[in-house]
């Protein structure tokens, strides 16, 4: 078994999984608003998917702690090539329910997919290297986030919005066909079954989890707001939608720059103190944002902003999953990203909510706080003296 090429096959497979699903950012919103949508309608069409992941992640947690975590992968793929079609034939019909519909099982095929990725990057890591493993494959994700939101949003501008669908298709069929090798030479993931490990999913009450996830949740929120509203306002004000592709690719390269830097930070400084540079960051890059919204000045913030991205999320993927045992790290990693649905699905709800009166632009100051509750709640576990920190 090769397991530095099983490791790469398997960030491959997570690479073109979220290649997909970014290169909706850009679109959905603004093809939301060809229904005459409310903003707050807006934000429950992008919010939907956060919602069914939110509630699919046990299942794909169940799955793969039962030794199925590549064949998790595989569905999850499938699935989101079928909602792919179900997107392009809702663009081509026009059809508002069809495409809700459609972001459900999207999101479906994220609560199923993406536990079973993140817990196999931690199964196969090198001893004393969880988070340079998770840091690499932090780099797939932020470099799907690269390529993705520029594509989706050039191929809307030139092939229309059942175009750019078109793309979820043909990723998540590249995706899964990256994971067909790994289970050849893998087969079913051992899960360890010592008779002395008796651990229980009680184990996730410990509180370095309880507090990151915590953090996740307002973390996660602060950011829907830059996802989900950041191209609204931008169709409001009549800009192409590659114009705020532009901008997450930015973001994306940033995100990609400094993946590798937070991971291999947390393994030698410990997760909190490299999540709350993180935090930090983030949160100066939505004070830019305020202050300079429209592209070319916004896209200082979108730098800021992927930066700070690439530091926090694989030092709090290494705080939440690192010292978790293995036969119940899938649905560690279930829980763990449970909340960031939450706070995606809760910031795209109430931020679409108070855009109703305040506007697109209005609920752009309520992002610092988000982050800065987040960067409050790893302060209280350093200090609590957290066995991670």
């Amino acid at each position: 078994m090769n397991s530095s090429r099983n490791i790469w096959l398997l960030n491959l497979s997570t690479f073109f999984f979220f290649l997909g699903a970014s290169s909706l950012n850009p679109i959905v919103s603004p093809f939301s608003m060809t229904f005459n949508a409310s903003p707050f309608i807006v934000g429950v069409l992008a919010g939907i998917t956060s919602v069914v992941s939110l509630f699919s992640k046990p299942v794909g947690g169940l799955v793969g702690d039962r030794g199925y975590r590549l064949e998790a992968m595989i569905l999850g793929n499938i699935l989101s090539l079928v909602s792919g079609v179900l997107y392009v034939v809702s663009a081509l019909v026009s059809n508002i329910w069809l495409f809700a519909f459609t972001r459900a099982l999207h999101g479906f095929s994220m609560g199923i997919f993406y536990p079973s990725s993140l817990s196999t990057a931690v199964d196969l890591a090198p001893a004393g290297r969880v988070g340079e493993t998770l840091g690499w494959r932090g780099m797939m994700f932020s470099l799907g986030n690269i390529v993705g939101p520029a594509l989706g949003g050039y191929a809307s501008d030139y092939f229309g919005f059942a175009g750019a669908f078109f793309l979820v298709v043909l990723f998540s069929a590249i995706g899964a066909l990256f994971v067909v090798p790994v289970r050849r030479d893998v087969g079913k993931i051992a899960v360890s079954g010592k008779k002395s490990e008796k651990a229980g999913y009680s184990e996730l009450l410990r509180l370095h989890f309880v507090a990151v996830s915590v953090a996740l949740l307002f973390f996660s929120a602060s950011y829907s707001g830059v996802t989900t509203f950041l191209p609204a306002l931008y169709k409001e004000l009549s800009y192409p939608q590659r114009v705020f592709g532009r901008y997450m690719m930015i973001v994306g390269v940033a995100s990609f720059a400094t993946r590798l830097i937070g991971g291999k930070s947390a393994d030698r400084m410990g997760p909190i103190p490299v999540s709350a540079a993180g935090l930090l960051a983030v949160i100066t890059g939505y004070l830019l944002l305020i202050r300079a919204t429209l592209p070319p000045a916004s896209y200082a913030s979108a730098v800021f902003i992927g930066a700070g991205f690439g530091l926090a999320v694989p030092a709090m993927q290494f705080m939440a999953l690192g010292n978790l045992p293995q036969r119940i790290r899938t649905m560690g990693s279930s829980v763990y990203t449970m909340f960031f649905d939450l706070g995606t699905m809760g910031g795209q709800f109430a931020l679409g909510y108070a855009a109703e009166s305040l506007g697109y632009a209005g609920i752009l100051k309520f992002l610092p706080a988000l982050a800065g509750i987040a960067l409050l709640i790893l302060a209280v576990a350093y200090f609590a003296g957290d066995e991670n920190g």
